[in-house]
């Protein structure tokens, strides 16, 4: 029976080694996170940016691979801004880091300044509406901890649209507004050539220069890397950090962050002619050999990545040799083709790679039909999780939350917005 890791080493009757299998063993899958390798992207995007400052989008659970840990190694490497999507992500974070900025890229809503107070984090405020309750919470309790406005130049999901900016221009420069950051978001950033960056550019430049002594930022990771001009006083690169490429027109800059294992349950041979996996869409072509993994979509390995008779699907590493995915991903399993493999390479309890050994986020998101992004969120709670490096805290192997968040403390009562934006 496998037991809490801090137990055992704290009694002494097993090595780290032994304490770290057996906590190991209550999983089917170990997702290691290189916080070494984060810190390294994040110090080689912030050169390329200087002299902008550099901060680190940690939204998502920083894409799947751990906020509370992500932030403190950064934090301790000199990242002093983050960004999150909610205030319920803004809270997890400031327990972890008490000192940097948030961002909270939600937005602001009546009944949630007290939040942000609360926490000291910065909402970023794409909406007029928001602005005005903002501006009443603010007069009415007299905080001051800042906030961003979000320009809408090209995306038109989120953001003032340029003439709603325009329009509280002199109220910005009337001193004493609060704002601490204006900023945008590239639609493009990744094609190098699209015309739509250049687009941007010159939208954001226009408006973001009569913000008089307010930084501005525009560039999320693929802008970075379209050069000096889109790197204003401070950029947020978030999936780079994590291992995405965010060139994909050259060669990945970034360092992998996240290596992912599954534990072999079964070796089991079959005929040539005999099929597997649902719909037995795979046949076998001659005498074949099986590993069965438990892994599977529940998991966050897409089923996308199947194989059948007319498609090879996704690989993985057994023994350090590649090896083909065979019929349908299940929920709890995959199946995976070891012919070729010399006799008792594969053993039941071996540990298999879906990530790492050569196979990227990217290459990965390809089998899945989709980006690096979704990959590495859609990592499930099921694994073991190892953090490696950047003088990590955690016990170093934890499984994945899967309580429910403590709620948030009851809203302050509701504001009521001005009949107008102050002047």
């Amino acid at each position: 029976m496998a037991s809490d890791p801090k137990t055992l080493s704290q009694s002494g009757l097993l090595s780290a080694e032994a304490n770290q299998a057996a906590a190991l063993a209550a999983y089917g899958g170990v997702l290691t996170v290189d916080l070494d390798a984060i810190i390294a992207n994040w110090r080689k995007l912030e050169k390329t940016a200087v002299p902008a400052e550099c901060s680190a989008v940690i939204k998502a659970d920083a894409y799947g691979c751990g906020a509370a840990e992500v932030a403190r190694a950064l934090s301790k490497a000199g990242c002093k801004t983050f960004f999150v999507a909610t205030i319920e992500e803004a809270r997890k974070v400031r327990a972890a880091v008490p000192e940097p900025t948030i961002y909270v890229l939600g937005g602001y809503f009546q009944n949630t300044g007290e939040h942000y107070a609360k926490i000291n984090c910065r909402p970023v405020i794409g909406d007029l509406n928001e602005l005005a309750e903002w501006d009443v919470f603010c007069r009415r309790t007299g905080w001051n901890g800042g906030a961003a406005i979000h320009i809408d130049t090209g995306m038109n999901r989120l953001g003032l649209t340029l003439t709603e900016a325009q329009a509280i221009i002199p109220r910005i420069n009337a001193g004493d507004h609060g704002i601490t950051l204006v900023m945008s978001h590239l639609v493009s950033a990744e094609q190098l050539n699209s015309p739509v960056n250049a687009r941007q550019l010159a939208a954001f430049r226009s408006i973001a220069s009569e913000f008089a002594g307010v930084p501005a930022a525009l560039a999320n990771s693929s802008g970075i890397f379209l050069g000096a001009p889109f790197q204003f006083d401070l950029v947020r690169p978030g999936a780079a950090l994590y291992g995405v490429n965010p060139t994909p027109e050259a060669d990945n800059p970034m360092q992998q962050v996240v290596d992912l294992k599954a534990r072999i349950v079964q070796t089991r041979s079959i005929e040539r002619g005999e099929t597997v996996g649902y719909g037995g869409t795979w046949t076998a072509r001659r005498p074949t050999k099986l590993a069965i993994i438990a892994v599977g979509y529940a998991d966050g390995y897409f089923r996308a990545a199947s194989s059948n008779d007319g498609t090879r699907g996704a690989e993985v590493i057994v023994a350090g040799k590649r090896c083909p995915v065979a019929g349908r991903i299940s929920m709890d399993l995959i199946a995976i083709d070891i012919t070729d493999l010399p006799p008792n390479a594969a053993r039941r309890g071996h540990m298999v790679t879906l990530l790492g050994e050569g196979i990227t986020v990217d290459e990965l998101a390809h089998h899945f039909g989709t980006i690096g992004y979704e990959v590495l969120t859609s990592l499930g709670h099921r694994y073991a999780r190892i953090y490696k490096g950047g003088n990590a805290e955690e016990p170093l192997v934890k499984p994945a939350a899967v309580t429910a968040a403590e709620p948030p403390s009851a809203p302050p009562p509701i504001e009521q917005p001005p009949p107008g934006l102050p002047g």
